[in-house]
């Protein structure tokens, strides 16, 4: 693996090569969690030529865009209004092109992220920066300190601050190089760290929200996949909350899955403790893309996969695929 600086060196270099001929559109994933907005809108920071723009925006996620008033472009997953001089794009926190929920413009592309799977192709005048860091927006801080540290304002640091903290499900999934990140982060910022956190938490679920999870709590259904315990359900939407909720009551592993326009979506979550006995559900979706097809891909302890395949066969292969994994004890 090449060294960070190496890595960053390469990322700056096509970067600013792509701003000289035109417009830089810097992609989301769908899921519009706050470490891909995050990272997006901070690498749009440092190049006039360049749009953070996504289809999906997370609650979290559009707190903070108000909040810090950064500029942000919602694209239709049926007609996205690409500029007409697109000379690149830059798709951050996605681990397969099925994450980002749109057709890619025919334009050289890079991909920065973290996630342990990926199954991007790239070609000669493509780029992938993939490092093992938490969070994406621990990438992005790395390349704005090296080459544009005068883009790191307030603003900037929240953004990327905010990314930091969900992904590592509140610094619970958070590896050493995590904590000085974020230390770098509020040092000298002016980040009053304890109301930041009141801010971009208070995050109340909807009455329709409260009935789809109270929803997905009835059909819930468990069973030993194997030798992990497993939960899953499926619901409408917030599937990462589900998975959440059924950890709280006591899931070695928790599996929600919903379907959309012929389109089956699974989410996998799994606390540290089963990734420390040896589930890994990043792998355990990228077997599932492999087996029936789709795109599955993402970390040890929470992961997904999508694909046109039906419910039943994509929860069975899940089902499967966790049963082959062995405990460590």
């Amino acid at each position: 693996m090449k060294s960070l600086d190496d890595d960053l060196d390469s990322l700056h270099n096509w970067l600013t090569s792509a701003a000289e001929q035109g417009a830089i559109a810097i992609i989301c994933g769908s899921n519009g969690d706050m470490d891909t907005i995050g990272s997006a809108l901070s690498l749009a920071s440092a190049f006039p030529q360049a749009m953070a723009c996504g289809v999906g925006i997370s609650k979290i996620a559009k707190r903070m865009i108000a909040q810090t008033k950064a500029p942000f472009m919602q694209l239709s997953v049926e007609a996205p209004m690409w500029p007409k001089k697109l000379e690149a794009v830059v798709c951050v926190d996605a681990a397969a092109p099925s994450q980002i929920g749109l057709t890619m413009p025919e334009v050289p592309f890079a991909i920065i992220d973290h996630h342990d799977t990926n199954s991007w192709e790239v070609g000669e005048k493509d780029l992938m920066i993939r490092r093992d860091v938490s969070a994406t927006t621990q990438i992005i801080f790395a390349y704005l300190q090296k080459f544009h540290p005068k883009c790191l304002t307030m603003e900037v640091r929240k953004l990327l601050l905010a990314g930091l903290i969900t992904d590592t499900g509140r610094f619970k999934h958070a590896k050493a190089e995590t904590f000085r990140c974020v230390g770098e982060l509020l040092m000298g910022s002016g980040i009053d760290y304890p109301k930041f956190l009141e801010t971009f938490e208070s995050d109340r679920m909807t009455d329709s929200e409260r009935g789809a999870m109270a929803a997905g709590m009835q059909r819930m259904e468990s069973k030993n996949a194997g030798e992990w315990y497993l939960m899953h359900t499926r619901v409408g939407a917030n599937e990462g909350r589900m998975c959440n909720v059924l950890l709280a009551a006591g899931a070695e592993v928790a599996l929600a899955s919903r379907t959309r326009d012929g389109i089956t979506r699974l989410t996998a979550r799994a606390p540290r403790v089963s990734t420390a006995c040896g589930v890994h559900l990043g792998k355990i979706m990228e077997l599932i893309a492999e087996k029936i097809g789709g795109d599955g891909g993402g970390h040890d302890g929470a992961a997904g996969w999508s694909g046109p395949v039906d419910r039943i066969t994509a929860e069975s292969a899940f089902i499967h695929a966790l049963s082959g994994a062995k405990k460590e004890r």
